[in-house]
């Protein structure tokens, strides 16, 4: 513990976001920087816990008040070692986590917790610059062959780790460039994509190999890689997602949100995509079907794009300001949260269900929904029509109501795999070398749970394989 009384004497202090009228004019990241004696002073608030809620809450258990103590410190290089024996990826994570680590600290019982969030991504970034994150290239190879499908979270720290420890490590990506969500699903203004390609070069010269534009399971059959490779580890995502089952669904100018967002980052990357084919929000009346985080994503892309109104629907009861009594601390709190896209001008509206979407010479018209009331019964939330209807004007319609499963494409269906009740990959057939990483396996969830994910199924294949060379 660095300062005894830091947390007495100081205040939370967070960077906050570029001015509204300069961020929705572009791209860039929205969230602003704070300068390094202040960074330093906010890590003195870290009381190092005995018993470390921080620690707990955090899915990779990252050991925070140890890297807080050294960042203090300024022991730059102690401190991001410390960091990443637990997280692969911390300059992301500072980024897009939504800081489970920070609703557990001690100090948010009746005080403002730690910035946590924003220190991880100050020290990385500062370890960066100082050359203290490089290439480590392994001291001996083991001569086994790992194929990892997929290169989001999960597959990244897969391959990073299992190219570590000695093994071949070859990452097969669908998309013209690594990154999965991160590269695809996440708008530029949470995540600029060079932070990604940085990381990704280190890789490479680690070791790794991308074959980017491979399609597994079509331009390589499941059989060629069972044959080529001695494991196989699947973090392909949960990409199916959850449709709107109403009349007037097949209008129009309703679109997936992963398909809103992924064509944007691309056109951000320099990708010429014809007008005819773009997904434009300019002009319109958007109307953000789903709650969440994607939706809030899709509010700030609609934004940017200039949309005439943006207004976001959820069939859930809006959250309440404070915790409630049966949320206490140190659980995550189930209260209202604001994104940096909320901010930026979006109408919110809760307790609604589509009912339909209404045409008008062939195209989007208005959307009618019901309101709905929420009660509890036998501890879960059920919710009942109260016969008042809304009607809104839209002219484009965005679906962010989350995901199901994986897709269940050619190469899932031709590996000898079992799934779970919600169709995601439960495991392979007895003596299948293969494995599984990230949403494929937990369903939908956060980066920082992919990365968690990846860290056991790159320990597990590497014990496999070792145990192979045993034999």
């Amino acid at each position: 513990m660095g300062d005894p009384k830091g947390f007495i004497n100081i205040s939370r202090k967070e960077a906050g976001y570029r001015p509204v009228n300069e961020r929705i004019a572009d791209f860039s990241e929205v969230e602003q920087v704070l300068n390094t004696r202040d960074r330093i002073l906010q890590a003195s608030r870290c009381m190092a816990c005995g018993v470390p809620f921080c620690h707990w809450a955090c899915s990779t258990h990252s050991r925070i008040p140890e890297w807080q103590d050294a960042l203090y410190r300024e022991q730059w290089e102690k401190a991001i070692n410390l960091l990443h024996l637990t997280n692969d990826l911390p300059e992301i994570t500072g980024r897009v986590c939504p800081a489970l680590c920070e609703k557990a600290c001690v100090l948010a019982i009746y005080e403002e917790p730690v910035t946590i969030r924003e220190n991880e991504v100050a020290l990385a970034e500062m370890a960066f610059k100082m050359g203290l994150i490089k290439p480590y290239l392994p001291k001996r190879r083991t001569g086994r062959k790992v194929a990892v499908i997929g290169s989001g979270p999960a597959g990244l720290t897969v391959a990073s780790r299992l190219n570590r420890t000695g093994h071949e490590v070859t990452v097969f990506e669908k998309d013209e460039n690594p990154g999965g969500l991160l590269r695809f699903g996440i708008p530029d203004f949470k995540l600029t994509k060079a932070v990604i390609d940085r990381r990704i070069d280190i890789y490479k010269k680690e070791g790794v190999i991308f074959r980017t534009g491979i399609y597994a399971g079509k331009d390589i059959s499941a059989r060629k890689l069972l044959e080529t490779f001695d494991a196989l580890c699947l973090a392909v995502g949960s990409r199916e997602p959850r449709d709107l089952d109403v009349p007037g669904r097949d209008l129009p100018g309703i679109w997936f949100a992963m398909d809103f967002l992924s064509q944007q980052n691309r056109i951000n990357a320099g990708a010429n995509i014809p007008g005819r084919k773009r997904i434009s929000a300019k002009g319109k009346h958007v109307i953000v079907i789903g709650g969440g985080d994607t939706g809030s994503d899709c509010v700030g892309t609609a934004i940017r794009q200039r949309a005439r109104s943006v207004t976001q629907v959820e069939i859930l009861p809006e959250p309440p300001l404070q915790r409630p009594e049966d949320n206490p601390w140190p659980y995550w709190p189930n209260t209202l949260r604001t994104s940096s896209s909320h901010e930026e001008g979006c109408v919110r509206l809760w307790s609604l269900s589509t009912n339909r979407i209404i045409g008008k010479d062939g195209r989007i018209h208005k959307v009618e929904m019901s309101k709905l009331k929420w009660k509890r019964e036998n501890g879960r939330m059920i919710p009942e029509e109260t016969g008042e209807k809304l009607t809104l004007e839209a002219d484009m319609i965005i679906l962010a109501m989350g995901f199901l499963h994986p897709v269940k494409d050619k190469l899932l269906k031709d590996l000898p795999l079992t799934f779970d009740e919600r169709e995601n990959i439960r495991g392979a057939e007895k003596g299948a070398p293969i494995f599984t990483a990230g949403d494929a396996a937990t369903g939908p969830s956060l980066v920082v749970k992919a990365i968690e994910s990846g860290q056991n199924a790159a320990r597990d294949i590497h014990e496999y394989l070792m145990k192979r060379n045993l034999k």
